[in-house]
């Protein structure tokens, strides 16, 4: 996938979700995606998915308002779907899945493979030569709290930042 699209360490959701915007400029050009090395099954499968979620969201009379630019607000409701798979950051380097004692790693594909955020939420979780996160996205402490009161408490999440932690770059606390 073409660097432009996660412009800003935005994570994977992110950058995914700008590829799809980029793409539906285009008026869903299959040529934009063989020069974009995107696959056209993939992102037609993905707008096929969205039409079904908008159709959806239609029957059950929810209006369908979106916001690219608040990726806060984007990342808060897939975070809504997937709370359970979040991670932090462990002082060794590794991460550990917040309510599970196991040691996973962000997949050097992952746009965030560089970047070391304390806490993540990841979409999968692969086995090859380590457990590895796939699609992974960084997130705050709080929304675990605000979107999963019933799944984590506060020492699910204490900030670890007063402890000695690897170089990186984060979100600001």
């Amino acid at each position: 996938m073409d660097d432009s699209f996660c412009v800003g360490d935005v994570g994977d959701h992110i950058a995914y979700l700008n590829v799809f915007n980029s793409w539906k400029e285009t008026n869903y050009s299959s040529q934009w995606c063989y020069e974009n090395y995107i696959q056209v099954r993939s992102m037609k499968r993905a707008r096929d998915i969205r039409d079904q979620l908008a159709g959806l969201l239609e029957r059950v009379e929810i209006e369908l308002i979106s916001n690219s630019n608040d990726l806060d607000a984007i990342k808060k409701s897939i975070l809504s779907g997937f709370f359970p798979h979040a991670a932090k950051l462990q002082k060794n380097g590794t991460y550990g899945r917040v309510k599970h004692l196991q040691t996973v790693h962000i997949h050097p594909s992952s746009g965030l493979a560089e970047v070391v955020p304390r806490l993540v939420l990841y979409h999968e979780l692969v086995l090859t030569t380590k457990e590895y996160m796939r699609q992974v996205t960084e997130i705050k402490p709080e929304w675990l709290l605000e979107i999963a009161p019933h799944y984590y408490q506060l020492n699910d999440i204490k900030d670890s930042s007063s402890k000695k932690m690897p170089r990186g770059r984060g979100l600001a606390h």
